[in-house]
């Protein structure tokens, strides 16, 4: 449980984008006495398994022709269930809220940019650092709110052609105020709202020449495929694990294949067919350069996070009513402390700052109250 990876080993088959080599692992199950599969990968797997599925009786009727199995093996194994569990830093599966993986690549990205804050504070650089994600920016989103990046390009939020001026604005703002360093996420099918790739490089060669700010370019790759699981990884196999062996030991010939799934922290079974449905959507909507379609697509929790990076991104104070209240607000941290408390803090400042309040901050808990 606290290797990272698979045991098992994992890796593409082209063998099995064909017909006969679906058929040639069909004939392998048949000979084991297996018609229960469960698979855990992504959307690609997961599609390939259903296919399998639909196939399957097909596949029992050529290999009894063919005389390598017989016709009491294909009356015993005559159906196959399929169970499916998405594996996937990406987190880019419809129909649920985490895929398996995502948690621990966040932590990943997260020990990494720490680090590289590090250098960038005291030589006062910019770094731009790419993502994984392929067509989803759930990772550079999530690490972006995460470290508070001061800038984020995702395929989800794509900018406007002039992006080069609002890079450089919005850094700017942030150097204007104190900070020493820039740190900006690129994930890797970043694009502009014409579909125009945007590159780490592209987004480096901006800081350094329109900014002047000595910028380096670092791409974290497979680093964040690696290491042992997080909490939360273990904890979301084990019980899609459970509800996975649960499934395919209740399944009968009429139910369809089914994908565990996390819906607000509860796990459940959600037809494949409609996951593999809204997962095309949205590559159709990116083809379209739909991008509101692709947002919606992507469920609540993604929208609530590109909402909560927007406001933390917001350091101009509000001032479109000028007779709204202003009020002064305080923040103390009471009480042992723990891992947490300063982003609270963070996000509590930023936007009351946005709303043109004031904050005052009083060290070492009522004490400072106090005197």
């Amino acid at each position: 449980i606290h290797m990272g990876g698979t045991i098992l080993g994992s890796a593409r088959c082209k063998d099995f984008m064909d017909l006969e080599g679906r058929r040639k692992a069909c004939l392998n199950m048949v000979s084991l006495g297996i018609n229960h599969l469960v698979v855990v990968g992504g959307d690609g797997s997961l599609t390939g398994a259903d296919i399998f599925r639909t196939e399957w009786p097909e596949h029992l009727s050529e290999l009894v022709a063919a005389k390598k199995i017989t016709a009491s093996q294909q009356n015993e194994l005559k159906h196959l269930s399929i169970v499916g569990m998405v594996g996937s830093i990406d987190n880019d599966f419809c129909g649920t809220d985490m895929t398996i993986g995502t948690d621990s690549a966040l932590h990943r990205i997260i020990e990494c940019v720490d680090s590289i804050i590090t250098t960038a504070e005291s030589h006062k650089r910019g770094f731009v650092i790419e993502i994984m994600g392929r067509h989803a920016g759930y990772l550079a989103l999530s690490s972006g709110l995460s470290v508070g990046a001061d800038f984020v390009f995702i395929p989800e939020l794509p900018p406007e052609k002039n992006w080069r001026d609002n890079l450089c604005h919005t850094v700017t703002s942030f150097l204007n105020r104190g900070k020493k360093y820039a740190i900006v996420l690129v994930a890797e099918g970043a694009h502009d709202k014409s579909g125009v790739p945007i590159t780490s490089n592209e987004v480096k060669e901006v800081l350094s020449k329109q900014l002047k700010l000595d910028s380096r370019v670092t791409v974290l790759g497979h680093v964040q495929r690696g290491g042992s699981p997080s909490a939360y990884d273990r904890i979301l196999g084990s019980r899609q694990g459970i509800e996975a062996a649960f499934n395919v030991l209740m399944a009968t010939p009429s139910d369809p294949s089914y994908v565990i799934c996390t819906k607000n922290i509860h796990v459940c079974r959600v037809p494949l067919s409609e996951c593999i449905s809204m997962c095309n959507g949205i590559k159709c909507a990116f083809k379209d350069l739909d991008i509101d379609r692709v947002v919606q697509l992507r469920g609540g929790s993604f929208i609530r996070s590109l909402e909560l990076f927007k406001t933390l991104q917001n350091l101009v104070p509000c001032r479109n009513n000028v007779n709204s209240e202003r009020y002064t607000f305080s923040i103390i941290h009471s009480g042992a402390p723990s891992a947490g408390m300063d982003p609270c803090s963070r996000a509590f400042v930023i936007w009351c700052l946005s709303k043109g309040h004031s904050i005052i901050g009083f060290k070492n808990g009522f004490e400072g109250v106090v005197n």
